[in-house]
């Protein structure tokens, strides 16, 4: 059974150093998340063709233009979409820890973000399994760097997230259900570098509590 990472839903609350009672909160709020749910994904493999200003996924409606493909894709001659999410039923259980324990919501909310992540991390892993031959770069979503949202719905269908996941895009291109993620990788013949590692790439760069302290999470 997978299971959110607590250190990482503390890392999200700005938590990480926890007092040894928080930390036994969300181990127990972890397992009970486990037990009820568990992440769902889908992925597929499509043929990268470079553009005048990007890329395009072959099979698609999935242009990627802009640095921040450019960067993540240089190199490779494919790429893996992915989808994954926890679905309407962890929006139910937050729904309903937020009407009785705003406490107990915070910290569900967190874990579930790190239990969606712990999916990504899931399909990536039999992305690899079922290709070998390939290497993988860092995944990457709409929304990061300079790659807009609006890819979010042709994502959504070239994986046909809709039938298969229940996932849909709102009118303000955010996914629903809540906990839910969208994300590419790019495929290659070759070992291909971090690209999104270290806080140079980090969005919490400026107000992060581990920086100020001389320190980093080590992502």
């Amino acid at each position: 059974m997978n299971r959110p990472n607590v250190d990482e839903a503390l890392r999200y609350l700005g938590a990480a150093r926890a007092d040894p009672e928080l930390r036994r909160q969300a181990e127990t709020l972890a397992d009970e998340l486990a037990a009820a749910l568990q992440p769902r994904y889908v992925w597929t493999v499509c043929p990268l063709t470079q553009t005048g200003d990007g890329f395009r996924l072959e099979g698609t409606a999935v242009e990627l233009s802009g640095a921040t493909a450019g960067r993540m894709l240089k190199g490779c001659g494919q790429a893996a979409l992915l989808a994954c999410t926890l679905g309407a039923r962890f929006d139910a259980m937050l729904r309903t820890a937020q009407a009785r324990d705003m406490a107990r919501a915070v910290l569900l909310d967190a874990l579930g973000s790190a239990f969606v992540e712990a999916g990504c991390d899931a399909a990536e892993e039999e992305i690899s399994a079922r290709l070998p031959g390939l290497y993988r770069t860092d995944r990457f979503s709409p929304g990061y760097g300079d790659l807009p949202l609006t890819v979010q719905p042709a994502l959504c269908a070239a994986l046909d997230g809709g039938r298969r996941l229940g996932l849909t895009v709102t009118g303000s291109l955010l996914l629903n259900p809540m906990k839910s993620v969208t994300a590419i990788l790019g495929l290659s013949d070759t070992p291909q570098p971090a690209r999104v590692r270290g806080c140079q790439f980090c969005a919490l760069a400026g107000s992060c509590q581990y920086r100020k302290e001389g320190t980093t999470c080590g992502c």
